[in-house]
C-alpha cells in the first residue's frame, strides 16, 4: 500500500504551496497527487503524533504565521481555518510540544507558542520569547536569528537553535500558561552560524549543523539537567572544496551508524560515519544531491532511502542508501517548484 509525503514550497518563488505525493512502497518513487496554495510560503511542515493533522509555517518576513491542515483524506489535506499570526517574522521551523505549536522566527529572533485544541486547531499566540545577542558576521549575525525549535527526546526540554548568536538555548514550557522560559544557553564557536540540531537515536548525543562554517558540532546531552556540552567538530565538505557553501540539514540513521548532511552551494550530500558512542564522526564522501540547493533532507520511515528537497532546481530527489557503506544512490526525482521540506505521512 502506497504511503504519502507532504512537500512544502515557497509560493513567493513560484512554488505550488503544499504538494501531496504518493510513495511507491517498493521503489520509493514519488507521484504527485495534489497541490494547494491555501497559505503562502509553507516552507516547513510537521505532523501530529497520530498523523491526523499537518502543520505549516507561513514564512512571511514581517507577519509570519502558522496553519493547520486535516488529514482525514491523506491525499488531500484540508486547511483548518485561517493561518494564525505568530507575532514574529520569517518563521522557518516548528514543532509540537505539550499541547502547543512552537515556531522559530528567523527574521525577529523569537520563538512563538500557540495552543492546539482537541481538534488540532490552532489558537491565538500565547507567548513570544525573545533571543538576544549577535555574532561576528556583518551580513548574517547583526542580531538573533532563531532557525529551529524542537523538544528533546524525553519530551521535557525545548531546544532553540540561533544562527545569529552562535548558540543553542535550552528552555522549559509551562503547559498551563504557554510561557516558554530560557534555562541555559550553550555558546558555539564564534561565527559558526548554527542552523539545525538532531539527536542520536539513543538520545544522549546531539549534532548541530552549522550553516556559516560547514561543520557539525558533536555534543553530549544531559537530559537530567538539560545541558549540552560541545566535544568535537567535523567538516561536511571534502578537503580542497572551494566556493560558498551553506549546509541546511543533518539526519542520522535509525541504527546510529551513519549521518547525512545537505550542502547548499556544493550541492552535495555528505556521508558521515559514527562510532559506537556517537562521539566521533568521520566524513566518508560526498555525492551529488540530484539538483540545486538542497534545503531539506529526510529519511523514509524505514531508514533505507533519503529524500532531498532541492529548492533552486525545483525538485525532490530520492536515493537508495547502501546499508553497508551509507552511500546514497540517486534513484529518481519529482518536479516540485521551489521545494523546501519533505515530511512522511
Amino acid at each position: 500500500m502506497a504511503g504519502h509525503v507532504y512537500i512544502g514550497s515557497f509560493t513567493s518563488a513560484g512554488g505550488k504551496g503544499l504538494t501531496t505525493a504518493a510513495v511507491d512502497p517498493d521503489s520509493g518513487a514519488l507521484t504527485a497527487l495534489h497541490a494547494d496554495a491555501a497559505v503562502d510560503d509553507p516552507s516547513f511542515l510537521v505532523l501530529s503524533e497520530d498523523r491526523t493533522r499537518l502543520y505549516a509555517v507561513v514564512e512571511h518576513p514581517q507577519n509570519g504565521g502558522a496553519a493547520a491542515f486535516s488529514l482525514s483524506d491523506p491525499s488531500h489535506p484540508e486547511l483548518l481555518g485561517a493561518a494564525v499570526p505568530v507575532g514574529g517574522g520569517s518563521p522557518t521551523h516548528l514543532c509540537l510540544h505539550q499541547g502547543h505549536l512552537l515556531t522559530a522566527n528567523y527574521g525577529t529572533g523569537t520563538i512563538s507558542v500557540l495552543p492546539v485544541d482537541g481538534e488540532g486547531t490552532l489558537g491565538a499566540t500565547r507567548h513570544v520569547m525573545e533571543h538576544e545577542g549577535d555574532g561576528p558576521d556583518p551580513d548574517r549575525q547583526t542580531g538573533p536569528h532563531a532557525h529551529m525549535v524542537l523538544p528533546d527526546p524525553a519530551g521535557r526540554w525545548v531546544l532553540t537553535v540561533d544562527l545569529g548568536t552562535d548558540s543553542v538555548r535550552v528552555c522549559e514550557l509551562d503547559a498551563a500558561t504557554g510561557e516558554l522560559e530560557i534555562e541555559r544557553e550553550m555558546g558555539l564557536r564564534s561565527g559558526s552560524g548554527p542552523r539545525h540540531l538532531t539527536f542520536h537515536p539513543r538520545g544522549d548525543r546531539a549534532y548541530v549543523m552549522n550553516e556559516l562554517a560547514s561543520v557539525v558540532t558533536v555534543c553530549h546531552w544531559d537530559a537530567e539537567v538539560g545541558r549540552l556540552k560541545p566535544i568535537a567538530e567535523v567538516s561536511v565538505l571534502p578537503e580542497g572544496a572551494t566556493g560558498p557553501n551553506y549546509p541546511s540539514e543533518l539526519v542520522v540513521s535509525p541504527d546510529g551508524r551513519f549521518a547525512w548532511a545537505a550542502n547548499r552551494g556544493h550541492n552535495s550530500i555528505a556521508v558521515l560515519s559514527l562510532d559506537a558512542d556517537g562521539d566521533t564522526l568521520e566524513l566518508l564522501e560526498t555525492v551529488d544531491c540530484g539538483g540545486d540547493w538542497p534545503r531539506h533532507l529526510t529519511l523514509d520511515p524505514a531508514g533505507t532511502r533519503l529524500y532531498a528537497a532541492n529548492e533552486r532546481s525545483g525538485d525532490v530527489s530520492w536515493f537508495d542508501v547502501d546499508p553497508a557503506t551509507g552511500t546514497p544512490k540517486l534513484a529518481g526525482s519529482l518536479p516540485v517548484p521551489a521545494a523546501s521540506c519533505v515530511v512522511f505521512g
